[in-house]
């Protein structure tokens, strides 16, 4: 469990985080998207014990970050941008030497265990040189699960990977969330949209936003656009339903016969477009509405946020 309080953090003159307050409980993915400099690393920087805040609160696990940070660290498992590896170290020399740092207890039975759970069990004796960049996120992963935390919270965990790389680290944190609070924090739009379960979106510090998925998409609807394909070059069609009242835009796309409508809201041109298209002799063989996606939300939400400073 996660519960931040008006959480803070000033550098100089800088509110880098500006009063943030959210909750995430036991099997939530909370997907934490923002603008770069809006101050994501930051925050679970605080969460994690890294950096105290400047003012406001945070229970992690139970416990509060600055009075309890030990605490807090036992119960956490961090992941973050850039994994800490050691080249000439093999993966369980790597994993053995955090489970020293952590005092655990049957260290080779933790060790082996979750390498079989991420996946590297094949890799234990390999140096982390030899391994793709893939197999070093999951083993950065390994780091951050070695002591069984009640909370993960990952930073940008599937940056550089590949789409088949990206498809086995969603569904291995999907596993890991059944019994655990997931803070993560990316800039693949469609990962947050598929993984997480609720979004907070924030900008400058604060939160725009908070919901799940569905509803922020719901949220901004924009004017309806329908998206059409006939058979063979549609220049023609296109220039006649230019000319129909309440059109407001058409994007003709570089595949042969695809094009995008936008409309007046409160109508439906669908049944229009369609006879057009029909008594014009063309084949239609697509008609279907385009739904604001993830990507539209978030640039509604933070198109005037201009800064391209890392938090």
């Amino acid at each position: 469990m996660i519960r931040a309080d008006d959480l803070t953090k000033q550098f100089g003159n800088r509110c880098a985080v500006d009063g943030l307050s959210f909750e995430a409980q036991q099997g939530d993915i909370l997907g934490f998207l923002g603008p770069n400099g809006a101050g994501k690393t930051t925050t679970m920087r605080m969460l994690t014990g890294f950096l105290p805040p400047t003012a406001g609160s945070a229970i992690v696990a139970g416990y509060d970050i600055q009075k309890e940070s030990i605490e807090v660290r036992k119960r956490v498992g961090y992941l973050p941008e850039t994994v800490p590896l050691y080249s000439e170290m093999s993966s369980y020399e790597y994993l053995d030497f955090f489970a020293h740092l952590r005092h655990l207890q049957k260290i080779d039975y933790a060790i082996t265990n979750v390498l079989e759970m991420v996946g590297l069990a094949d890799r234990a004796s390999g140096l982390i040189r030899n391994l793709s960049k893939g197999m070093r996120q999951r083993l950065g992963l390994a780091q951050a699960l070695l002591h069984k935390p009640e909370v993960l919270i990952l930073d940008e965990p599937t940056i550089g990977l590949d789409p088949a790389q990206i498809i086995e680290f969603r569904n291995l944190i999907r596993e890991i969330s059944r019994d655990r609070t997931i803070l993560l924090s990316t800039h693949i739009l469609s990962e947050a949209q598929q993984l997480c379960n609720r979004i907070l979106i924030i900008k400058k510090g604060k939160i725009v936003v908070e919901d799940t998925p569905d509803n922020l998409q719901a949220r901004i609807k924009g004017s309806p656009r329908v998206q059409i394909r006939v058979r063979g070059d549609a220049s023609q069609l296109i220039q006649e339903i230019s000319l129909v009242p309440g059109i407001h835009d058409i994007k003709q796309f570089s595949t042969e016969g695809l094009f995008e409508i936008e409309y007046a809201n409160g109508m439906d041109l669908r049944p229009q477009i369609a006879r057009m298209a029909i008594i014009g002799n063309y084949d239609l063989l697509e008609i279907r509405p385009v739904n604001a996606g993830l990507e539209d939300v978030f640039l509604e939400l933070t198109r005037e946020d201009t800064s391209n400073d890392k938090e």
